[in-house]
């Protein structure tokens, strides 16, 4: 009996606790559920010391001497000072400083990222063959529609709350496709543990 074997017995049998959840919770599916996050919490750790603190921080601070780097290290050490509850509130300073710096990288992210393309696709729909036209003429009523429906300065009556109506069902259907995208990913993630149970651990496909 050869370790890859082991291995992948191992690997089927912990597949098929977390499949026992379809019957009901279950000793087995907690057993499965607990090694999988203390598994992933080690690796996210490792991953974090070795891709992160040592490249970004221990190697540049010591070795090339950039003390500049002393001030992450002393706002990485101060999220520590959670634990201690004399000292708790040194924490709030890391916090604020990685709140306020995420929200400027999303905002910068998400305005170059969807706003101004939306934009510009908007205002540069190709007009040539007819059904060019229709598409072009659905995209511009389903972004002005939308935008109606989220504008609350005004009450959604007559003709604004009939285009507000339209914009309601644009994004419909806009939940509607990220719903069967989600769908469709966990349905990949199934069919290739079935793929793995039936061919790599069975052998019953070929």
């Amino acid at each position: 009996m050869s370790l890859e074997f082991i291995g992948i017995t191992i690997a089927a049998l912990l597949t098929l606790c977390i499949y026992s959840f379809l019957y009901k919770d279950n000793p087995f599916y907690k057993f499965a559920e607990h090694i999988f996050a203390g598994l992933s919490a080690g690796y996210y750790v490792g991953l974090v010391w070795h891709s992160i603190i040592k490249v970004q921080l221990i190697g540049p601070l010591f070795e090339d001497h950039d003390f500049i780097f002393i001030i992450p290290a002393v706002l990485g050490i101060l999220m520590f000072a959670r634990f201690v509850p004399r000292i708790a509130w040194l924490s709030r300073i890391s916090l604020a400083f990685v709140m306020g710096n995420t929200a400027g990288i999303f905002l910068i992210q998400q305005l170059h990222g969807f706003v101004l393309p939306q934009v510009r696709n908007t205002f540069t729909v190709p007009l040539g063959s007819p059904g060019q036209i229709v598409s072009g003429a659905v995209i511009i009523v389903g972004v002005i529609s939308t935008l109606i429906y989220f504008y609350f300065s005004k009450e959604h009556k007559g003709a604004l709350g009939a285009t507000a109506s339209v914009g309601i069902f644009f994004i419909m259907i806009s939940f509607g496709a990220s719903f069967g995208y989600t769908v469709m990913a966990r349905v990949s993630l199934l069919i290739g543990r079935a793929q793995f149970l039936l061919i790599n651990w069975l052998h019953l496909i070929k």
